[in-house]
């Protein structure tokens, strides 16, 4: 097996790799370099198949010669351990760190590590792992972003490839969906790592800084992206602080004045380094679940980190001037909307206005200028965000909600006055503003790890801008077991009201059946709806969303019984398991039925996949709608005006099969492109920002 230095070598603190190790920030390529780049990633082939050979044939002579008595030990997991096998396997796992850490990715060495592994997991679970699961956390210790079909079995796969790695001494961070899934992953595999002498804790939003910085030191953190990229940012700051003030403390003594120090430098150069103490032990390894989420769809925003500073009431009376100038202002006329930056322009006519209307009114926060950029923050808030689709209000506060999962974004604020405006919309005491201190993005963030790793069910659709972005490639699992899944086809009606119309009967066949069901929709709000038309039917359902996000695990848990029918946001299709009875997988499995189409064709099919997981039965359909929110924000409005006047003359307001597959195509295509060109804008727009507000190079 042929790998390259760079795949074979398991980063780690210490003299080789630094105290904080960590990448450099690649320069921006040139505009060639980026089209050179994009074509290697198009001509590579995606690997796909089973293991290298080698690692595969010495993966069987570990697994039935090399630890024969490890394998009778842990076998029985729950009989008593004597000392003399309690010492055999210890000195089991001590010879095969020594490997790790001598070889590295090696075949024999690897080989005898996932033997390891598997025991252990066999051991503290009672679960052999698959081949499949095996390959997946190979291709990812060695920087590859997997894609493995829902319900395989990440977390084992994932626990796999950290185990390993944690073997040969590398500080791994397991990154996941939000802090539930932190804490329950964690929780579930701590007897797995323990086994294999590892220690396995979490950082989460409700970590203190001491609780932080002694979790990063354990060989195995589960954590979000978040939690892990602002604490990163902290301990930049710490460390710029420190030199900062060294450097301070340098000119001074140049320029003789050795006999005090700098204002706000440290009494002496010793004290400096003992008090640059980083919260993170440098970035090793990271594996990353639900990659295409983290990577992709949460790389949409730069991470900023704020610093509260109270608002003047100037400022607030500002605001809210701002506001209600906003409101007789006529669209078309006084403004235009652009609803894929979700944003709001003034006219020539408009600006005109909101002149005439501050005409007169003095103080620093309004020149002409800054009175139209609130004004247009005010037009945004009014019409671009509703009420729960993209924030809920909670306890007199406004919570954003994260429109590609459905769930709360806990601290998450929007940049800018929008935020403020938005709480004035609802009546809400608006919040302090913020002074950003530092930010990155994902885009930046990640490439800084030495080793990158990930997976997720949906990876190939964008595996040529993982490539170029994050020097990725992505590599495809096989499934364990054959796919059962039934596609019941597409149906697009006219109007949205003839596609609830649609749901409802559907839900009631395969309801009759005994058949659990569930409903994917757009929106908190499209959730309550028709959470409120089943009830009225006859049909009660278990409701899923941002607002009962705290309750998500029992109600998934619920999902599979017989006759269940679940209604929920895109947060039912990422990180839980719906487990069906054995009744329900009888009469032919979970039936998912879409209600929408996401902006990423990945999405749809992580909603879709959570019918027929590992090998049982199931069955999904689309029921969607011209007028549902991804038409609208995407095609022409002459185009969906024509089709559904056309339509609406037709039975039931039902497009022709391929009419309404090319449209939702088109629709979905254009806001693939969007969110591209969105997130290659961010790009461009951090690495002008890196001089400004960021920060630059290493912190080795």
């Amino acid at each position: 097996m042929n790998l390259k230095a760079s795949e074979r070598v398991l980063p780690r603190r210490g003299l080789a790799f630094a105290t904080y190790p960590q990448r450099a920030t690649p320069e921006t390529p040139w505009p060639v370099e980026r089209w050179l780049q994009s074509l290697r990633s198009r001509l590579r082939p995606c690997p796909n198949g089973a293991l290298p050979p080698e690692l595969a044939a010495r993966l069987v002579h570990a697994r039935r010669e090399t630890l024969p008595q490890a394998h009778d030990l842990l076998a029985l997991p729950k009989s008593p351990i004597d000392s003399v096998h309690r010492a055999h396997w210890a000195q089991t796992v001590a010879r095969c760190r020594q490997a790790l850490r001598r070889r590295g990715l090696q075949a024999e060495a690897s080989a005898q590590a996932f033997a390891l592994a598997a025991h252990a997991l066999r051991a503290s679970h009672g679960v052999q792992p698959y081949d499949t699961q095996i390959l997946a956390a190979w291709w990812m210790l060695t920087g590859h972003l997997a894609e493995m079909a829902t319900g395989e079995g990440k977390t084992l796969a994932t626990a796999l490839a950290a185990a390993v790695a944690g073997l040969g001494g590398t500080p791994v961070h397991v990154i996941t969906a939000n802090d539930y899934l932190v804490q329950r992953d964690a929780d579930a595999l701590r007897p797995f790592f323990s086994l294999l002498g590892l220690s396995c804790t979490t950082v989460t939003a409700s970590s203190t800084p001491d609780a932080r910085r002694l979790a990063w030191q354990q060989d195995i953190v589960y954590t979000s992206a978040r939690e892990l990229a602002f604490d990163y940012l902290r301990d930049h700051l710490m460390l710029q602080g420190e030199r900062d003030a060294l450097m301070q403390r340098a000119q001074a003594i140049g320029a003789g004045t050795q006999g005090a120090p700098a204002q706000g430098a440290p009494a002496s150069a010793g004290s400096a380094a003992d008090a640059a103490t980083p919260t993170l032990p440098g970035l090793c390894l990271a594996l990353i679940d639900e990659a295409d989420s983290v990577l992709l769809d949460e790389a949409v925003v730069p991470l900023l980190l704020a610093q509260a500073e109270p608002a003047s009431a100037e400022q607030v009376a500002a605001w809210r001037n701002a506001f209600e100038i906003s409101q007789p202002l006529q669209r078309q006329r006084d403004y235009r909307l652009r609803p894929e930056q979700r944003s709001a322009t003034l006219t020539k006519h408009g600006r005109h206005q909101v002149a005439l209307a501050v005409q007169g009114q003095t103080g620093p926060i309004w020149p002409p200028r800054r009175a139209c950029e609130l004004v247009q923050a005010a037009l945004a808030a009014r019409w671009q965000f509703k009420r729960d689709r993209d924030y809920l209000v909670v306890d007199e506060k406004l919570q954003l909600i994260d429109t590609l999962t459905g769930r709360v974004a806990e601290g998450r604020q929007w940049q800018g006055a929008l935020h403020p405006m938005v709480e004035i919309k609802e009546g809400l005491t608006p919040s302090h503003p913020s002074r950003t201190a530092a930010q990155i993005t994902y885009q930046r963030f990640f490439p800084r790890y030495l080793k990158l790793g990930g997976m997720s069910g949906t990876l190939l659709e964008a595996r040529h801008e993982l490539a170029q972005v994050y020097r990725a490639p992505v590599a495809r699992v096989p499934l364990a077991h054959p796919d059962r899944r039934r596609w019941l086809g597409q149906q697009v009606f006219a109007r949205r009201s003839q596609k609830w119309a649609a749901v409802l009967e559907a839900v009631a066949a395969q309801r009759a059946l005994g058949r659990p069901v569930l409903v994917g929709t757009d929106s908190v709000a499209d959730s309550k709806a028709l959470a409120d038309l089943l009830a009225r039917q006859g049909l009660p359902c278990r409701l899923l969303n941002a607002s009962q996000d705290q309750d998500e695990a029992l109600a998934v848990a619920q999902a599979g019984e017989c006759g269940q029918v679940t209604v929920a946001t895109n947060m039912a299709g990422r990180g839980t398991d719906i487990v069906l009875s054995a009744e329900a997988r009888r009469l032919g499995g979970l039936h998912v039925i879409a209600t929408m189409r996401n902006r990423s064709r990945r999405i749809d099919r992580q909603l879709l996949g959570r019918a027929a997981r590992q090998g049982d039965p199931g069955s999904a359909q689309a029921l969607l709608a011209l007028d549902d929110s991804l038409p609208c924000a995407t095609l022409p409005g002459w185009l969906r005006r024509a089709v559904a006047a056309w339509a609406g003359r037709r039975e039931a307001g039902l497009l022709p099969g391929w009419l309404g597959r090319a449209l939702m195509a088109l629709a979905q295509a254009l806001a693939e492109r969007q969110d591209r060109q969105r997130r290659a804008r961010l790009r461009q727009a951090d690495q002008e920002a890196l001089h400004h507000i960021g920060f630059e190079g290493g912190m080795e």
